[in-house]
């Protein structure tokens, strides 16, 4: 096995009711269901578009307890649209990482360890949709199509959904350990420090 390390820059919360746009905390502390007062917690949830193999509604295992993104893909989806910046609150995320540019290539099954006990198991890419493309417009009025253009240029830069293994904390300023089989990192183009 070997482990490669990221940093978490940011922990975010998606508790506003009718959006998912999340807000920047301190910390958040996990149970095996995820983040208590988070849009995504629950260890069953609704199938959807995302599952086309159940009828709409079937109730199936909650694997999109928690989005993670990287810094480093946020910054290449901003200067793709031509803007200053794109937020991960923008994107729904929970969890913002620096020092790991190539996060949505993360192997599933993969697991992100934190030094306050958690412990998520990655569950693939968190597949781009047209709604935070819409958030990213209504901010931007000024620079046109941007809804249209966010979903293509997402691709394999919008991160991964995780589901909760082991309960803890996790908080701003945490070195994590991704932990990888090392047949999944040969398989992948992954050249962060290793740990």
């Amino acid at each position: 096995m070997k482990f490669l390390s990221a940093t978490v820059e940011s922990v975010l919360l998606a508790d506003s009711p009718g959006t998912f746009v999340t807000r920047r905390v301190d910390q958040v502390t996990l149970d095996m269901a995820g983040i208590p007062g988070d849009r995504h917690y629950g260890l069953t949830r609704l199938s959807g578009a995302r599952e086309p193999m159940y009828p709409r509604g079937t109730t199936i295992r909650n694997r999109r307890q928690i989005s993670v993104v990287s810094a480093e893909e946020c910054d290449q989806i901003a200067q793709q649209l031509g803007l200053n910046a794109v937020l991960p609150e923008w994107l729904g995320a929970n969890l913002l990482l620096r020092d790991f540019p190539h996060l949505t290539q993360l192997p599933t099954g993969s697991r992100l360890l934190l030094p306050g006990g958690a412990g998520l198991v990655c569950e693939g890419e968190n597949a781009p949709c047209r709604h935070p493309g819409e958030i990213i417009q209504a901010l931007h009025p000024a620079h046109p199509n941007l809804m249209k253009r966010f979903v293509p240029i997402a691709q394999k830069r919008r991160g991964i959904i995780c589901s909760i293994e082991c309960p803890g904390t996790i908080m701003q300023g945490d070195r994590l350990r991704l932990l990888m089989e090392p047949i999944a990192l040969l398989q992948t183009q992954l050249q962060p420090q290793m740990v």
